[in-house]
């Protein structure tokens, strides 16, 4: 399979359609869409020429620290570890613009994928729309 990654500064038509399709539709989010996504690094990783994974990575403070999220794989890709994939692209464009510090808001049953990608849970469990998330970081 061959896969290759878009990066792009503005929401492309397949990023908002994979995240739409597993945000909104598959696990009922309403508010996916907000004004970060304007400030973003959107990336989009297409399995055969497909959609098929996406992430946003941006930073609102000048010391090194981005921030990770908006992960999400379409169904039929799953397994093919490109959860992790999208991931390791987007951690490699935030050190080729200074990054000393990754965080992202997870939601808690995807703790452990996370965990084996080197992050550490920090602080206390919430919610966003009513589904429970973790903040947790990496240190580069």
């Amino acid at each position: 399979m061959k896969i290759d990654c878009q990066i792009s500064r503005t929401l492309s038509q397949d990023a908002a359609m994979i995240r739409e399709a597993v945000f909104i539709k598959e696990q009922g989010f309403q508010n996916e869409f907000d004004s970060t996504d304007n400030v973003s690094v959107h990336l989009v990783l297409y399995a055969n020429a497909a959609p098929a994974a996406v992430a946003r990575l941006f930073s609102e403070e000048n010391d090194g620290t981005y921030t990770i999220g908006r992960i999400a794989v379409l169904p039929e890709f799953r397994g093919l570890h490109l959860g992790s994939r999208v991931l390791s692209e987007a951690e490699k464009c935030a050190v080729e613009n200074g990054a000393k510090r990754l965080i992202l808001s997870a939601q808690c049953r995807v703790k452990p994928f996370y965990e084996k990608n080197g992050y550490k849970a920090v602080g206390n469990v919430y919610l966003d729309e009513n589904c429970p998330h973790i903040r947790m970081e990496k240190l580069l």
